[in-house]
């Protein structure tokens, strides 16, 4: 049991999810595609933007959406890129902007209580960084401002968040220290950064806004390594959709996060350890010491055209006063025809386990704590990591360089009858509506226009289940969004 759904609690899509992400959060995260300097890739409508470029060591996963983004940021590059003739520009300063405007239709939807909604959402990005120049020295700033325009819902820190810093750091950096491509580097400040395959930490790239952590990281080689691994401590930044934002100092965020890839391409490893730390105040106050432990491993296998990625994760302490005690498990299977256009199929299944008894003193619900949702549980941002079953069958084409395309069929089952579908606001303590939440369809087109300017396309159809029919309205609900994406 948490604070978002209990026997007895009222769950309320205006209530901001634990960690820094509501539940009209739109993270359209799927469709992965290779970049290089000389023409990144254009962003997909997911919370990972673009593939990392293939490194001497890194080979990205091909599951949808489970991919870090590079550091500090995927659009900014040296000035020197825009060197000509007789004009020599320093290679020691980053630059970068990015613009996205995205028009958003939802109609019948289970987050918020409208027929129909539309809305215009910006995004604009900026980041400047310094170095080499005065290494071991150096220094990054991202500016974001995020808004939306004629919505329905007002004012939400996932729609809205007005002129504030993303990031902003100072960095001690040693090339080569630890050995040839194995550099160190100590950060401070604010950062905004991907995690393992993103489910319990992402920096959001389909969502209109972005989380953020201040505090510090001690990173042991970086995503070109044959090894990495990282120390972190960071404070959540609480999103003020009309106010500079600020930490949240009741809660403190704790990870020791590792990465092999000396097997890949049959096996990368990526194992972790988090700790989630939250001090409330008031003398009724329930605090939360959550441990997670997870490991991830991906990979092709060998040349037979099948890959695969999967984690398992387990969390247990003390959340919110209760005795916790989770478990969630990604596990899929692709495989890549040798043929035009290079269809892939791929099937997985999503589980994040529920509370089996909102009445006792053990929590089952599993908590996501920061990650992302919308591109790995469904483009209606009707699922997150908690409570639910959902296998998965997609087909993937690249009909070209510049162009994309997925489909993704989607069932979804409460992992716990008597727990809640947290984003649908729906829950039954008896257990007697069924599991059965519904089925959904989510289709996403991407093309890159230019080297500069892409253009997406997506739509999502849901259609409700015994337990939805069971427990209120069950209209079907769509989603449609188009999106435009600028970077220089």
């Amino acid at each position: 049991m948490d604070d978002t759904a209990s026997a007895t609690a009222t769950i309320t899509p205006d209530d901001q999810q634990a960690h820094n992400e509501d539940p009209a959060s739109a993270t359209n995260e799927s469709l992965n595609a290779s970049t290089n300097d000389d023409a990144p890739a254009t962003q997909f409508a997911t919370t990972q933007p673009a593939l990392t470029p293939v490194s001497s060591w890194y080979r990205p996963s091909k599951a949808a959406s489970a991919n870090r983004i590079r550091e500090p940021v995927d659009y900014a590059h040296p000035l020197s890129r825009w060197n000509q003739d007789g004009v020599s520009l320093p290679s020691w300063v980053l630059f970068g902007m990015e613009q996205r405007t995205r028009f958003d239709l939802f109609d019948d939807s289970y987050l918020y209580d409208f027929e129909r909604n539309h809305a215009f959402l910006m995004r604009s990005r900026a980041y400047l960084g310094i170095r080499e120049i005065i290494d071991p020295l150096r220094f990054g700033v991202e500016f974001q401002d995020s808004r939306s325009f004629d919505s329905i819902v007002q004012d939400v820190t996932t729609e809205q968040n007005e002129n504030d810093f993303l990031q902003a750091f100072a960095e001690l950096y040693f090339k080569d220290l630890l050995g040839p491509g194995q550099p160190l580097s100590l950060q401070a400040g604010r950062l905004a950064i991907d995690y393992v395959d993103r489910r319990l930490r992402t920096r959001n790239g389909f969502r209109n806004t972005t989380n953020a952590f201040d505090g510090f990281r001690l990173h042991l080689g970086d995503m070109d390594s044959r090894w990495e691994m990282e120390v972190f401590a960071v404070q959540p930044v609480e999103i003020r959709p009309r106010q500079l934002d600020r930490p949240d100092e009741t809660r403190w965020f704790y990870g020791l996060v590792g990465a092999w890839r000396g097997w890949m391409p049959v096996v990368t490893l990526e194992p972790y350890y988090f700790i989630l730390d939250e001090d409330r105040q008031g003398w009724k106050a329930r605090d939360t010491e959550l441990h997670v432990l997870g490991m991830r491993a991906y990979g092709d296998l060998f040349k037979s055209g099948f890959d695969y990625d999967v984690s398992g994760t387990y969390q247990c302490g003390k959340s919110r006063g209760i005795t916790e005690q989770s478990v969630a498990t990604h596990v899929e299977l692709g495989y890549t025809i040798d043929y035009p256009w290079e269809p892939r199929i791929a099937a997985w299944l999503n589980y994040a386990s529920g509370d089996r008894n909102p009445t006792d003193d053990v929590a089952g619900r599993f908590d996501r704590l920061f990650g992302t949702s919308n591109g790995l549980y469904g483009y209606t941002d009707y699922f997150t990591f908690q409570n639910l079953i959902q296998p998965c069958l997609e087909l993937r084409l690249e009909p070209d360089e510049a162009t994309q395309f997925s489909a993704i069929y989607r069932t979804n089952w409460l992992a716990s009858s008597k727990d809640a579908w947290v984003r649908g606001n729906r829950i039954d303590p008896t257990g007697q509506s069924g599991r059965f939440i519904g089925q959904q369809i989510d289709l996403l087109l991407r093309h890159r226009v230019t080297q500069f300017f892409s253009i997406e396309v997506g739509y999502s159809h849901f259609m409700p289940g015994a337990f939805v029919r069971n427990t209120g309205d069950s209209p079907d609900s769509d989603r449609f969004f188009i999106q435009t994406i600028l970077r220089l």
